[in-house]
């Protein structure tokens, strides 16, 4: 029995873990804040933000003293409107310049600008509401960006879970969807959990020789009951169904190519030699110990 949805939450920048804010078992929403990581800068990138910085503030300060004299030169009446606007749009874009140097080397320093402190990568947020399943990171941890080699923090809907099992190859042509289905879990005693089989695979699997197919169901669970993901789980499903008929065991049952007979008493009761007659039958469902007659 697995959630059908769980997903692996990784940090989207590489550093630090500086801070973590919660543990397996507890609740989370979308978009909470579960750690965050402290960026450790790499001393070439921050080398050349730095001087970026130092260079923009440089173009600045030229670029302002030009449209200083521009501007006096304006108001005589030496300088006409275009250059002064030109002048004056050059200014805007080193200012920009200088602004876009200081956020490019906060990035690299912290891995977030103070003006968009809500995006930062620096935070690692879940992305769905449910249950945290596994927090492998701790305090001190070093972290990579997000990739197929490091683990992530587990979280899954705990309230939709779903029944994963094998069918041999001998009962899955009486299977299809929308059948019930009966689980019984092992770890809870005396708790029998409504399914509804979903999923039947067309494509068999083999495991050690035997024809296997998978079959999933939708596990319905009341709200007293807490299942676990990862439990181990037996599904029945009845195919058909016989109420108020005769049965025997089938061992008592004699087949004979296409026919079938029993064994009926015919010495009375107490002689030294039972005798019996042989009377053919007919038949019909059998669960493997009883059979219908």
């Amino acid at each position: 029995v697995e959630p059908r949805d769980e997903v692996l939450i990784k940090p989207q920048i590489s550093g630090i873990v500086s801070d973590v804010y919660k543990e397996a078992g507890q609740m989370v929403r979308k978009g909470e804040v579960i750690a965050t990581v402290k960026v450790v800068p790499e001393m070439g990138q921050l080398s050349s933000a730095e001087s970026r910085v130092s260079v923009a503030e440089i173009s600045l300060d030229q670029t302002r003293r030009e449209f200083d004299r521009t501007e006096a030169l304006h108001k005589k009446g030496v300088v006409s409107d275009e250059e002064y606007e030109q002048g004056r749009t050059a200014l805007r874009k080193a200012q920009e310049e200088l602004q876009n140097a200081k956020e490019n080397m906060e990035i690299v320093k912290n891995g977030i600008t103070s003006r968009y402190k809500e995006l930062s990568n620096t935070q690692i947020r879940s992305t769905i509401d449910g249950m945290i399943l596994d927090v492998p990171i701790k305090v001190g941890n070093s972290v990579i960006q997000a990739n197929t080699f490091n683990d992530g923090t587990t979280v899954a809907d705990m309230s939709n879970m779903l029944f994963r099992g094998n069918v041999d190859e001998t009962d899955v042509g009486k299977l299809h969807e929308t059948m019930p289905v009966k689980l019984t879990i092992g770890a809870l005693q005396n708790v029998e959990l409504d399914a509804l089989l979903e999923y039947v695979s067309p494509k068999a699997t083999e495991d050690n020789g035997v024809i296997m197919f998978e079959v999933k169901a939708a596990v319905k669970i009341p709200e007293n009951v807490f299942v676990r993901a990862g439990y181990s789980a037996n599904a029945s499903i009845v195919i058909q169904s016989r109420e108020g008929v005769l049965t025997l065991p089938e061992s008592t049952v004699e087949f004979e190519g296409d026919k079938t007979y029993v064994h009926m008493l015919t010495s009375a009761e107490g002689a030294e030699e039972q005798t019996f007659d042989k009377h053919e039958v007919k038949i019909g469902l059998s669960d493997g110990i009883n059979i219908e007659l």
